[in-house]
């Protein structure tokens, strides 16, 4: 009988980008599944062994996929519950707040204390609005999208913030990118996650980049910043819900959970890496539109 293991490999290989450049030298995590069988004769004399190296990298991807997504999805239907609770005494304890503001007068310590509640009711309702974001099931119009512009349009909206925080931004776009079939809002909101998570990684400033390319099937979108990187460690886990690296108060952690959803509602993939010259990179691949495909509504949870 055979013996099988598993190993994982790790493979160093010369990529080419989406135009025809060569990219930096990157590592590529191969699984590889070893089965050892002993080789003998007709007279059962062992002449050797039989080696045989079967790829299992992608099956192992799906099978994490499907975890990530059952872990959404589990997640989800305790957020929609929670979050309908809890925005009942949240409005209450809001409006009471900001009637006794109005009684105080110039009592400066009550101010201040009934400041602090309105600005913490304030932020709990906004995780609370995530939540129900998060878990919401939504009749989404998809359509043929023009990638690049959904991309400069949401840099256009962050440009004022990306310039005061001293962050460059480098774009390289495929002249002509082939539309994709999307949902432009929901792109968006994905590509505002990406960059402001961006943003915060890179608090002494730094540099932005994205870049467009497209293949047979399927658009890609690389988003890069010059930040500290991510740690290895927590690789595995930024698409968790309520998992953050950020400093307290300074994030939900629930971001890269909805992106991860929405990705997976178009049909696409996204995997993030840490760039050898350092900071993080996110590679998005979207399928593109099928000539004659027509426009309608798709029902997701």
């Amino acid at each position: 009988t055979g013996i099988h293991n598993v190993y994982k490999f790790l493979l160093k290989s010369h990529g080419v980008n989406g135009n025809g450049h060569s990219s930096a030298v990157k590592r590529r995590e191969t699984i590889l599944n070893l089965a050892i069988a002993p080789l003998v004769s007709k007279d059962q004399q062992q002449i050797g062994r039989l080696v045989i190296f079967d790829d299992v990298t992608d099956r192992a991807e799906l099978e994490q996929r499907l975890v990530q997504a059952d872990k959404l999805s589990s997640i989800g239907l305790l957020a929609a519950g929670v979050a309908h609770e809890v925005n009942t005494p949240l409005a209450v304890i809001s409006t009471y707040a900001q009637m006794l503001a109005k009684q105080v007068g110039d009592d400066s310590q009550k101010s201040l204390i009934l400041d602090k509640i309105a600005k913490q009711t304030f932020r709990a309702s906004e995780i609370v609005n995530s939540l129900l974001n998060f878990s919401r099931t939504s009749t989404t119009s998809f359509g043929e999208v023009n990638l690049n512009r959904v991309i400069q349009e949401t840099l256009s909206l962050l440009e004022h913030q990306l310039q005061k925080s001293g962050i460059q931004v480098k774009v390289d776009f495929e002249a002509e990118l082939a539309p994709i079939h999307a949902n432009a809002g929901k792109l968006q909101q994905v590509f505002l996650n990406l960059f402001l998570n961006a943003r915060d990684a890179m608090a002494k400033g730094g540099t932005l980049e994205v870049r467009t390319w497209t293949d047979e099937s399927s658009a890609k979108i690389e988003v890069a910043d010059t930040g500290p990187g991510i740690s290895p460690e927590h690789l595995h886990r930024i698409y968790d819900p309520f998992f953050t690296t950020k400093a307290a108060r300074k994030g939900t952690g629930l971001g890269l959970s909805v992106t991860y959803g929405i990705i997976q509602e178009h049909g696409g993939s996204i995997e993030v890496s840490n760039r050898r010259s350092g900071g993080a990179r996110f590679r998005l691949d979207l399928p593109l539109a099928r000539a004659g495909a027509a426009s309608k509504p798709v029902n997701f949870a």
